[in-house]
């Protein structure tokens, strides 16, 4: 589809001539490939949370299906007259804070395991419901089964994350197992070890009083102590979606579902954690590494805030070891860019590669990774 013309243009104008809610002027501007709703407004000064509702009303003739722009096309974008088109999104950086402090509370290393990721040896939804049963529970803690019957009850921690929430998107998932190699004849992909670390990872948020959303769910796996975890494509969408086979659909979907969310606990201290694990050449080692927006100081800080738990980690547990681990701008990731909360993307390592499937198939470690990354959101929340 075509841009609109001048003639358009007049008309849209004059069809939404009735005043759009608090805005001063509007802005034209034109999509550019890889657009979507949220990008272009983010890209153009314009906080999604605020004018997604108007920039739908002003250009609903010109969306395409799902919403979606069309390359070249101009579309017309609600702002105040406060807002200036050179600085970065005021969604993307999310100023709305929870206004309690944080409460004392024991830290995570309470519950930390010393085993080191990389396996050297070395000392290195909604959210979740409490399941209810009908026979006595063994305790006063909640349960939560999604995380299966060994770890599904969860005894509190702190209530430092009180007041906060967090989204938790593991990659891939239903017919899209990602990365695939075989470890001692058998198959292992990306997706069962993301959704593993995902798991131990909204355990511990929830403990230290988060609310926690796993967007990708599986309906019987749970947390695993195994070292080959057993791929299966049963993976859902919350709530209970069909994960699309489309890589773009798939992407789409999860944008919406955090989206939709995210408006809801609009004012809220809000994050979203992505979860993947790499897959490069087999001789290829690599460190955890970390993206964010480049233009959400937010973003930037929370994966700053984990990067730096992780060098600490490894100084301690291996002087001498270089983490080479980094955090970066990946502002072109489908999920980084589309999607409203503040966002760290996580690679937790190279599938193919035998040193770091040390670092994902042992249980010990996957448990490290969910309690060190934890730790730098503690450290991230109590920075704010």
């Amino acid at each position: 589809m075509r841009g609109f013309g001048v003639s358009t243009l007049f008309i849209a104008v004059c069809l939404f001539s009735a005043p759009v809610a608090g805005q001063d002027s509007l802005l034209q501007v034109v999509a550019e490939p890889g657009d979507g709703i949220f990008s272009l407004l983010r890209k153009h000064g314009a906080d999604p949370a605020r004018h997604l509702e108007d920039f739908i009303a002003l250009n609903q003739p010109h969306l395409g299906e799902g919403k979606s722009l069309y390359e070249g096309a101009t579309y017309l974008i609600p702002l105040d007259l406060s807002e200036s088109t050179e600085r970065p999104s005021a969604i993307a950086d999310d100023p709305a804070r929870d206004p309690e402090a944080p409460k004392s509370g024991p830290g995570i290393e309470s519950g930390a395991v010393v085993t080191p990721p990389d396996g050297s040896g070395a000392p290195e939804s909604t959210t979740p419901v409490p399941s209810k049963s009908d026979e006595k529970p063994s305790s006063d803690f909640p349960r939560y089964e999604i995380f299966g019957e060994k770890y599904a009850e969860i005894r509190p921690e702190s209530t430092r994350l009180e007041g906060t929430v967090y989204y938790l998107v593991s990659g891939h998932g239903g017919p899209d197992p990602g990365a695939m190699t075989q470890y001692n004849g058998q198959m292992i992909s990306e997706d069962e070890y993301a959704y593993d670390v995902t798991l131990r990872l909204a355990r511990n948020l929830l403990a230290h009083g988060a609310v926690v959303h796993i967007i990708i769910r599986d309906p019987d796996d749970g947390i695993r102590d195994d070292r080959v975890l057993k791929m299966d494509r049963d993976e859902v969408a919350l709530p209970q979606q069909e994960i699309p086979l489309n890589q773009l659909a798939r992407l789409r979907q999860r944008v919406e579902v955090v989206n939709r969310l995210y408006l809801e606990n609009k004012g809220k201290h809000q994050r979203l954690i992505v979860t993947h694990v790499d897959s490069r050449s087999k001789g290829q080692n690599i460190d955890v590494f970390f993206y964010h927006h480049n233009k959400s100081r937010s973003g930037k800080k929370l994966a700053e805030h984990i990067h730096k738990t992780f060098q600490a980690k490894y100084a301690y547990y291996q002087p001498g070891r270089n983490y080479s681990g980094t955090f970066e701008d990946r502002s072109t990731l489908y999920l980084v860019k589309n999607t409203l909360p503040a966002t760290a993307f996580i690679e937790i390592g190279n599938i193919r590669n035998e040193r770091d499937q040390r670092r994902i198939l042992d249980p010990d470690n996957r448990q490290a990774l969910a309690n060190w990354i934890c730790e730098g959101v503690l450290a991230d929340y109590e920075d704010r």
